[in-house]
């Protein structure tokens, strides 16, 4: 509840629903993700999101505002995961299909952590990540370093001798294409999304894709915005 850039986003207004209403309803499609669990803080700002949690009859579980490596490593314990997918729940238009895409060829490999978005090939907002509950153990025991703590993923793909990582990304560069939440254009962008498929939120990414190349002038709303660069594998 506490962003810099757009305070609030999460329950930010998307056709009728909350945009991590949208995350969760999207997520919750995947047929390989065997619980969705909303990992918020303990601070009292975010009280919001237990009561929107309650209200999509999805579990809560609340944890270091600074420290998320900890919140997940906690969360991850506390409902005893073999294995956690991670979302950010600025992303309402993530897709389930690429989900179960990351999450088959993880279960199909000996890997530690995996990722769709090293390198950055969808758009931004589709990334997801998966590792093990062995692998977050190591990851909670080890990262010393604050930006590791706060981003939780950073220790895996910075000790590539430590870890085993798969990459799973998308045969074509969409990558100049911003479909994530974290300013007021980003929130334009996705709104106006939502809006051409009748503010239903089982679109696909593809749908979006083609949306957003008959109506270009969509894709500038958000243009300016810059992107983080993610570390490639």
């Amino acid at each position: 509840m506490r962003s810099t850039r757009l305070p609030g986003k999460v329950l930010a207004d998307l056709g009728g629903a909350s945009a991590l209403a949208r995350v969760v309803n999207r997520t919750r499609r995947s047929s390989l993700v065997t619980q969705v669990v909303v990992a918020t803080s303990t601070i009292l700002a975010d009280e919001a999101i237990v009561n929107e949690s309650a209200s999509l009859d999805v579990p809560c579980f609340r944890g270091s505002e600074d420290d998320v490596l900890d919140r997940y490593y906690q969360a991850a314990r506390y409902y005893a995961a073999e294995s956690v997918v991670r979302i950010t729940a600025d992303c309402p238009v993530l897709d389930p299909g690429l989900l179960d895409e990351l999450i088959s060829a993880f279960l199909n490999t000996a890997c530690d952590y995996g990722s769709n978005a090293l390198p950055p090939r969808y758009p931004r907002g589709l990334g997801a990540e998966i590792f093990t509950g062995e692998a977050l153990s190591r990851a909670w025991q080890n990262a010393n370093q604050a930006y590791q703590r706060v981003h939780v993923t950073p220790y895996f793909y910075q000790n590539t001798h430590l870890f085993r990582l798969l990459c799973v990304v998308g045969k074509t560069d969409h990558s100049h294409h911003r479909w994530t939440l974290d300013t007021a254009e980003d929130l334009a962008l996705i709104r106006s999304i939502y809006s051409r498929f009748q503010n239903r939120d089982d679109f696909s990414w593809e749908e979006v894709l083609e949306l957003v190349e008959r109506e270009p002038q969509l894709s500038k709303i958000n243009c300016h915005v810059l992107q983080k660069q993610l570390q490639e594998c």
